[in-house]
């Protein structure tokens, strides 16, 4: 039996809060919770948990900011319930160290799943360093560390971003499908999270240069080999 995951759940609406802790509780999982802004940074830095399920719109100060002080103490896998299936609302959040994101009114099923995903994808993330290429042209990647740089400078990613470009650098030049890379960094094969991928790519692309990675249209995404 393995060791009991915690996760930590910030949503200031009391019924939701409540009915998203009993059914993870009743998945297995060791669950506390916050209402706001301060109390989710305060509970995170207290109870360490595992992975943060966390609402956008809080009182104190929003579930954006939150991620981002959480992110800076230590990285872990969020899952952000957002309001709005609003790109530009999507791609803050991510910016900020987001990993996924589900929109209201959600199924328990779905959430459960996904917390399940991201979970898995933490423990393959070493599996995955190990087949990965750490020198593309002036492209360097520290599998072990988890850092990047790019022309001799270090670039900040999330860790969803970190994992992505580990899964494209495993294999050079080779066009993955949005499906493929679902499956390997998120951990949910069979599921259909092709726009999750397109934003974290977009993403990546913002700080790794725009050409890394290559579009293949109605396929997927190839990181680009260096040219002698």
């Amino acid at each position: 039996m393995g060791v009991e995951r915690k996760v930590l759940v910030v949503e200031d609406e009391p019924v939701i809060n409540q009915a998203v802790t009993d059914r993870l509780r009743g998945s297995g999982y060791d669950v506390v919770q916050a209402w706001d802004g301060p109390g989710a940074v305060k509970v995170f830095a207290e109870a360490v948990p595992d992975l943060v399920v966390l609402d956008v719109m809080l009182p104190g100060f929003d579930g954006h900011e939150v991620c981002r002080r959480i992110q800076a103490d230590r990285p872990v896998p969020v899952l952000m319930l957002t309001a709005r299936d609003d790109e530009a609302d999507i791609l803050v959040g991510l910016g900020v160290g987001a990993d996924d994101y589900l929109t209201k009114p959600f199924r328990m099923r779905e959430l459960v799943a996904r917390v399940g995903a991201l979970l898995r994808r933490v423990d393959r993330a070493a599996e995955l360093a190990e087949r990965t290429n750490s020198d593309l042209g002036d492209l360097r990647i520290d599998p072990a560390a988890r850092r990047v740089w790019v022309s001799g400078s270090e670039v900040h990613l999330t860790p969803t971003e970190f994992d992505l470009l580990l899964c494209l650098a495993a294999s050079p030049g080779v066009v993955l499908s949005r499906e493929h890379l679902y499956a390997e960094v998120w951990g949910w094969p069979g599921a259909s999270g092709t726009r999750t991928v397109d934003s974290h790519v977009k993403a990546l692309r913002a700080k790794i240069g725009t050409g890394r990675v290559r579009t293949v249209h109605g396929v997927g995404y190839a990181l680009e080999t260096p040219h002698e």
